[in-house]
């Protein structure tokens, strides 16, 4: 037998056990033009504007088809997972209106940040064993992680378009080393959806115009997270009280109830930011969001956008108490806050209240997206 085969068959095996020791749940390898026909989809997304804002996805998408265009000397690519299954039922707090929902993945440090140290790890172990050239991605470069995860055997991109594995349902992060090492294959996943479209069914606000496609405009991730403007009207509701991100496709799939328990170095959540209550939260300056959300991905967003969401969240909760919030932050710097609190408070008050805050408040208002708040909800009154 070829030596090269059994030294490589052992490597491939050393890999898994050191994947797993570092912190990672699975490991699989890939070839590194097993997605072609990923790219054609992707570019059908970016022609109908599915992606909404996100102009760094249309940013030279034929590199996203072919890792080989990152790096024309990789020769294997290594998918690897690490679950964040919840302990519990992400959906509950959604009846808990004066409390905000934050995306189970946000609930603890950055998932960035938390993996690329293990891949670095993996990476550095794989470089100093085989003597090879490695690279480490995750969710950092032009890199299609879900296609890649579903030629490697990790699992396969359910209707909702994320990754859905047979032994942690739709909770899993995704890292990707590159390495010119040529690694045995594993074999692709293939589909296990089904007739079942529970995730599409759940969407609040219709972001699935067809099963496998997403319109990111419409969901409410994007309109929380990537979105830097108002919160569209049509929107705002079915929004209820998520305050960053959604997780109501991934909680519904069916696959979860098979999900194993996942590894001891399975990413924890935050107890502060399980269930926050919405008016603490309307009171966070700059200063107090960063140290809350220090190293966790919330950061990113900024305060004021941050501000917005709790502010829709308040402005859906159908508590008049709440409405001190909103009224503080009528005098916010950020226009962006000051609108979503004109939102809010007509969602709250009764209709003369409101329109007496509004005729002494309307006037010293010099922002005209402020403005057209407070115009539009004189008219929805």
């Amino acid at each position: 037998m070829d030596q090269s085969k059994i030294d490589a068959k052992a490597l491939r095996e050393a890999l898994t056990h050191q994947a797993r020791a570092i912190g990672f749940d699975c490991a699989r390898v890939t070839d590194p033009g097993a997605i072609a026909q990923a790219g054609k989809y992707f570019l059908e997304f970016l022609q109908t504007g599915g992606h909404g804002d996100m102009d760094w996805l249309a940013a030279n998408p034929e590199r996203r088809s072919d890792p080989r265009t990152l790096w024309p000397g990789v020769r294997s690519v290594i998918m690897l997972g690490v679950n964040y299954g919840p302990d519990e039922d992400p959906l509950e707090i959604l009846q808990q209106r004066t409390r905000g929902a934050i995306s189970v993945y946000a609930q603890g440090d950055d998932y960035h940040d938390v993996i690329k140290k293990r891949l670095k790890a993996l990476a550095r172990w794989l470089a100093a064993t085989a003597s090879c050239e490695v690279k480490v991605f995750v969710d950092t470069a032009a890199v299609m992680e879900k296609p890649l995860a579903q030629a490697a055997g990790l699992g396969w991109q359910g209707k909702h378009t994320n990754l859905v594995s047979r032994e942690f349902g739709s909770w899993l992060f995704l890292g990707a080393i590159f390495t010119d090492a040529d690694l045995p294959r594993d074999e692709a996943d293939v589909d296990h959806c089904g007739s079942c479209q529970a995730c599409l069914d759940i969407c609040p606000t219709s972001a699935f115009p067809a099963p496998y496609k997403l319109d990111a405009r419409r969901c409410i991730s994007y309109l929380t997270i990537e979105n830097k403007g108002p919160i569209p009207r049509e929107f705002r509701q079915a929004i209820g009280n998520r305050i960053y991100g959604c997780d109501d496709c991934l909680a519904v799939c069916p696959w979860n109830k098979f999900a194993k328990a996942g590894h001891e170095a399975k990413l924890s959540p935050r107890q502060e930011l399980r269930a926050p209550g919405l008016a603490e939260l309307a009171r966070l300056d700059d200063a107090t969001f960063r140290k809350l959300f220090a190293k966790s991905p919330v950061k990113r967003i900024g305060r004021d956008r941050f501000i917005r969401n709790v502010l829709i969240a308040i402005g859906n909760s159908n508590d008049p108490s709440l409405a001190t919030e909103a009224e503080c932050l009528l005098a916010d710097a950020s226009p962006l806050v000051r609108g979503a609190a004109v939102w809010a408070l007509s969602q709250l008050l009764e209709r003369a209240a409101f329109k007496t805050l509004a005729s002494r408040t309307v006037a010293s208002e010099s922002d005209t997206t402020v403005q057209m708040e407070w115009d539009a909800a004189h008219l929805s009154a």
